[in-house]
């Protein structure tokens, strides 16, 4: 048996090395035209919602449809907090993070009574069905299709009436506004978030807790023909990856105070597959990394439209310019999930484990190559 290359020291440098990488966004995201608030507050946040979706999908092996069920309850109970309680986030976020952990117990305990195929379409069924019922039935909770929005009649327990004319006071880290800094409060804030769910995912993968999670992916069966109970570790992994998701939804109700049906979508729980499926599934970087691309792909190629098509390929033709930006224009602007699409089909077929496979392909190549070099 080939001994592992894990060590204490390497999951060191690993976590010191992805802090330093999320800390500095700001500086070497410059040149990718990425260095704005926006945009890394949502790398961090739906890099954080990867990694947990990766404990449940990378580590047990359960494919979830519906974990954008529980951003959606991290991101309505935030914003209640922030309509009864206070416009503090701490309060906010632990209130929501509890509360998407409890609705992922019901909803683990109802969808991990069957396995493959099963599993993934009763947990679409029941996101889908918390999407309906957010949007339509529960309206007076979730204020439907306009969504859930602060008001300057919120009470405000904690924080007193707002007074007349004064408008709605933003979300505040203990008197810190989060848009403080020209953003990059927000981000930081998100960003430690992120660095913290990182490292708590590490411990999980490296103690016994992953190793069963590994073993249930690996063959379940065998395990409970030893006489294993697996349930308990599935629901576990379960509502761990639920509260994950539940966190990110109660960080996108911080940086942006309103909640609506939308972020239930199945479309949003596929997204998180794709993320991880392109990063990496399994491993601990890999679905940060989709995260990334995915969402700087969508922020680059949605901007582009026809009109700066044709300005781009002005140095041809009227008549051949034209024809080509038509053609490009598809897989931009509101078609970008088509270059999405093939940018998915091209890792599958290619680098079926991921960018991150690709990342070991040229270490292999290049890195032990040259130690073999070297020893000759």
């Amino acid at each position: 048996m080939a001994k592992s290359t894990v060590t204490p020291r390497s999951d060191l440098t690993l976590f010191l090395g992805f802090t330093l990488v999320v800390l500095a966004m700001p500086i070497w995201l410059q040149p990718f035209g990425a260095a704005y608030p926006d945009l890394m507050q949502k790398f961090a946040i739906f890099g954080l919602f990867a990694i947990g979706f990766n404990i449940l999908f990378g580590q047990t092996g359960y494919l979830s449809f519906g974990h954008a069920a529980f951003i959606g309850v991290g991101s309505y109970a935030t914003v209640w907090i922030f309509k009864l309680m206070t416009m503090n986030v701490i309060p906010a976020i632990i209130f929501g993070t509890l509360v998407a952990g409890i609705f992922s117990l019901v909803i683990g305990f109802i969808c991990l009574r069957r396995t493959g195929i099963y599993f993934s379409i009763l947990t679409l069924a029941l996101a889908q069905m918390s999407y309906n019922l957010a949007y339509s039935v529960l309206t007076p909770i979730t204020q439907g299709e306009t969504g859930l929005q602060l008001s300057t009649k919120d009470m405000r327990l904690l924080d007193g009436a707002v007074a007349d004319g004064a408008g709605i006071p933003p979300t505040n880290f203990f008197g810190i506004e989060m848009s403080a800094w020209d953003g990059l409060f927000g981000f930081y804030f998100c960003a430690f978030f992120l660095i913290v769910g990182f490292y708590i995912s590490i411990r999980i993968t490296r103690s016994s807790f992953g190793s069963m999670l590994r073993g249930i992916k690996t063959n379940q069966t065998r395990m409970m023909y030893t006489g294993l109970n697996t349930r308990p570790y599935k629901l576990a992994a379960f509502v761990i990856s639920g509260m994950y998701a539940g966190l990110a939804g109660c960080l996108m109700a911080a940086v942006d105070p309103l909640a609506g049906a939308e972020r239930m979508q199945w479309t949003a729980s596929g997204e998180v597959v794709l993320m991880t499926i392109l990063g990496g599934i399994g491993t601990l970087v890999g679905p940060v990394i989709g995260a990334a691309v995915i969402k700087y792909a969508e922020n680059i190629f949605s901007a582009i439209d026809k009109s700066v098509l044709v300005d781009l390929f002005s140095f041809l033709p009227d008549t051949l310019g034209t024809f080509i930006a038509s053609v490009v224009s598809l897989f931009v602007g509101k078609g970008w999930h088509l270059t999405l699409g093939l940018l998915f089909m091209l890792v599958v077929i290619f680098l079926p484990g991921g960018i991150m496979e690709g990342v070991e392909r040229i270490k292999r190549r290049f890195f032990v190559k040259s130690r073999a070099d070297s020893a000759e």
